[in-house]
């Protein structure tokens, strides 16, 4: 790697923004930060922009965006500070920017993780969900612009370091015939079915393995996360649904493996550490020093294999039917659980009651094509509505 990339962080306050940045403290010779975004924090914004003096910060509403930059000023930082998705989308498609990592969680990452693509950048993925919203829209803009776009999440990363280094169009070309996403259980795999009503925001976030932010680790906790990376390998990795099969795997060690028609599996092993792929992609296709402890396979001395239990995890059930629905029924699946997982987290509704929430807005929608960016947010702004009326007449009853 000769020259330095210049890097846009979405989300640099989230998890994967500060592991990157973690990285890039290693490597100060091979990258510079150009901007950073964050939703509402003042605070964790701007420590970030003092350590790493970026050229733009972006906040996601005006008052907080004001409220940075009196703070720089008064620090003596010529920052500039933009505010909302019009300054996230610039700082996604800067000229001066050819790598943008893609950390916002949620439907709120898609339009500058969009942006970036359309741009051509060499894009860094953690939003799994503009692809899950947004698939054939994002992965046509990746193909027009030429962006490079390379998989941050730990399971798409590893699928990715075991497939060939030159993909054809089609993978079953390669001799692949299966892909094995791994999935830990959360910290609910073994909980008996009748506590699951009890379950507490504070349970649901204590993941056993990762740290994670809180609307993933619940996610984690219903496997609706592993849902969602189902329908994003479909997109990334061009494969039908029935060649993507989950693999409960309690120790998190191996990250996914990739099936052969040989017989051989190839897999991807490693400490359960997000900085392990986030450096493989800045780095891509050399290797860097990560921080992360090599893993010592005698520590390990075991790893476990199993099926899900789609009783025990209703949400992984409703993402392989919306994917075999097809058109907005993904985009309905994705808006709803984010209105149930929120809801939740502030204790409106049970644990027991998200995957009902999320089947009953499914059940309502009607299901249309989502191949232009207004269908797209029609879609999500409807299915939002349909959740939060579902969730004020489980108040009212």
């Amino acid at each position: 790697m000769n020259a330095s990339r210049a890097i846009t962080i979405l989300g640099s306050t989230g998890s994967i923004g500060q592991n990157t940045l973690d990285v890039v403290s290693r490597h100060q010779d091979k990258y510079s930060i150009v901007a950073l975004t964050a939703n509402t924090d003042v605070d964790a914004l701007e420590q970030q922009c003092l350590q790493w003096r970026p050229e733009y910060a972006v906040m996601s509403d005006q008052s907080s965006a004001q409220q940075l930059f009196d703070r720089l000023k008064a620090a003596g930082l010529d920052t500039q500070v933009l505010a909302g998705t019009e300054g996230l989308n610039r700082v996604a498609s800067l000229d001066q920017v050819d790598t943008v990592v893609a950390g916002i969680v949620g439907a709120a990452g898609l339009l500058p993780t969009l942006s970036a693509a359309e741009s051509g950048k060499r894009v860094l993925l953690a939003n799994k969900e503009a692809l899950v919203m947004s698939g054939r829209l994002f992965m046509d803009a990746v193909h027009n612009s030429g962006a490079t776009l390379l998989p941050v999440d730990s399971e798409h990363n590893a699928i990715f370091q075991c497939m060939p280094y030159q993909l054809p169009e089609l993978p079953e070309h390669s001799g692949i015939n299966r892909i094995l996403l791994t999935a830990s259980g959360g910290p609910f795999r073994t909980l008996p079915l009748e506590q699951f009503h009890n379950i507490t925001p504070e349970q649901a976030v204590s993941h056993p393995n990762w740290v994670m932010g809180q609307k993933i680790s619940v996610d984690s906790a219903t496997m609706m996360n592993k849902g969602l990376e189902v329908i994003e390998a479909h997109w990334l990795f061009n494969v039908s649904q029935d060649l993507i099969e989950v693999v409960i795997h309690p120790q998190s060690i191996v990250h996914s493996m990739v099936s052969y028609a040989d017989g051989s599996i190839l897999a991807q092993l490693g400490n359960p550490d997000m900085r392990t792929p986030i450096a493989h992609c800045l780095a891509w296709p050399e290797r860097i020093d990560s921080g992360v402890e090599p893993l010592d396979i005698f520590d390990v001395a075991k790893l476990e294999f199993e099926k899900p239990d789609l009783d025990r995890f209703p949400c992984l059930k409703l993402c392989y039917q919306a994917m075999q629905a097809g058109g907005s029924a993904s985009i309905a699946l994705n808006a709803a659980n984010e209105i149930a997982v929120e809801a939740f987290l502030q204790g409106k509704i049970a644990f027991t009651a998200i995957a009902g929430l999320i089947e009953s807005v499914l059940g309502k929608i009607t299901i249309t094509d989502a191949n232009t960016l207004d269908e797209i947010l029609t879609a999500d702004q409807s299915a939002r509505e349909l959740a939060k009326s579902h969730i004020h007449n489980l108040q009212t009853v």
